[in-house]
């Protein structure tokens, strides 16, 4: 009997890596906002329309990126999509206005598309049915640490280089990346380390092997393919509201200084991590348990959906500190949610297709962060406060929860 190896788990780590950088390019220019638009005079109606500029590139990008990943696998697929971002990421530092910022920021978003598509299609390369969700909670949870190691670290390099080289320092951390991903990364048959009882691991679920490859066309003739994506189009833009209009909220309303946001920021985004861990965690220990996937992935979601209009109370706390009690709440609520959604594709969909279908769910999350993270809030901040906004967002994942169960029912699979 050959001995267990642990490749998956340093492939993990490297797409754990990867998430995390690719959240560092991404939070930056949300963190510095008080600096840059300071030095550039942006109000927040161009803050919106430049985080619009994001959103429609990223939607855009994922419908290409997932198609891409699934066609040519995922080492070349990752590694193009990061030098793509790591470029524009670097090519801030010499944007002079807020149209400038826009440019780079918009093709920030393309490159960063394919982030996802490529990280769930390994873990479902890579991990069997009932790890997958921890899986993708652990690699999820590169978003949450680049959330809070990032915050003071960007303070301190603004103090003593400047804004615009902290864009160049950050981005260059992804080619760093990129050597050790070329170097590392095969699919489990063709890995020279990997041992027999690993690889049968991996392959302990139902095989695989006969699927024929599935287009956008077959994926969108099934319901369940439309409650993946609509589910990603409700809840993403929470997630995308955070990033983007928490350290203006913490800035504006809360009076917090540059400072008292670099604490506060990682205070959140670490509950966030606890949430990504947990949310996976939860649903494989049901299935452990005996639970059917889609009974145990809707009930580890149920939890998390519950728990969103109680932190959507963080808008009318008086307390600062309970405020930002009740975000992190609600970002470790979307954490835990997002593991689990993630991994209904690869429950329901072939390998096959597992790119392609988070692609189709990407850019509709995308369409969704788009028009409540960044067009509609821009509008409603500046008339109305942050409040409103805030409240709304609390039943967007009992929604979503809703449309889960109509359209992807018990997550059976299908076959190609």
């Amino acid at each position: 009997m050959s001995q267990m190896t642990r490749v998956r788990w340093w492939v993990l780590a490297l797409l754990f890596a990867a998430t995390t950088i690719n959240y560092l390019d991404r939070i930056l220019f949300s963190v510095l906002i008080p600096v840059i638009r300071q030095e550039m005079h942006i109000n927040d109606q161009q803050y919106g329309y430049i985080n619009g500029a994001f959103q429609i590139a990223y939607t855009i990008g994922f419908l290409v990126a997932g198609k891409l990943i699934d066609k040519f696998g995922t080492k070349i697929g990752y590694a193009a999509s990061l030098v793509w971002w790591s470029l524009a990421a670097m090519a801030h530092a010499v944007a002079g206005s807020a149209t400038g910022l826009g440019f780079w920021r918009g093709m920030l978003g393309f490159g960063e598309s394919g982030n996802f598509p490529a990280a769930v299609k390994s873990v479902a390369e890579w991990f069997p049915k009932r790890d997958r969700a921890f899986a993708t909670g652990i690699f999820n949870a590169g978003s949450n640490v680049a959330s809070m190691v990032g915050p003071p670290m960007f303070v301190w390099m603004t103090y003593h280089l400047g804004w615009r080289s902290c864009f160049i320092i950050t981005s260059s951390l992804g080619f760093i990346w990129l050597a050790f991903w070329l170097v590392m990364y095969r699919r489990p048959e063709a890995h020279p380390s990997i041992g027999k009882a690993e690889l049968e691991y991996i392959h302990s679920d139902t095989p695989e092997a006969s699927e024929k490859a599935v287009g956008w066309a077959e994926c969108l003739k099934h319901k369940e393919a439309w409650g993946f994506a609509l589910a990603k189009f409700l809840t993403d833009p929470v997630w995308w509201f955070y990033l983007y209009w928490l350290p203006p909220y913490l800035y504006d309303v809360r009076k917090f200084d540059l400072k008292q946001i670099g604490w506060a920021l990682p205070a959140v985004y670490l509950m966030a991590d606890f949430g990504s861990v947990a949310g996976g965690w939860l649903s494989g220990f049901f299935i452990r348990r005996g639970w059917p996937n889609g009974k145990a992935r809707k009930a580890a979601m149920a939890i998390c959906a519950g728990a969103m209009p109680v932190a959507a109370m963080s808008a009318l706390a008086g307390d600062p500190i309970l405020a930002v009690a009740l975000v992190s709440l609600a970002t470790a609520a979307h954490q835990g949610w997002s593991a689990n959604l993630y991994t209904t594709a690869t429950d329901v969909f072939p390998k096959t297709a597992t790119a392609s279908i988070t692609g189709i769910g990407g850019c509709l999350g995308g369409l969704g962060g788009f028009l409540f993270s960044a067009v509609i809030p821009g509008y409603v901040v500046t008339h109305f406060g942050y409040t409103p906004v805030i409240l709304t967002m609390g039943a967007f994942h009992l929604t979503a929860l809703a449309i889960v169960h109509l359209l992807m029912g018990d997550m059976r699979r299908i076959n190609a």
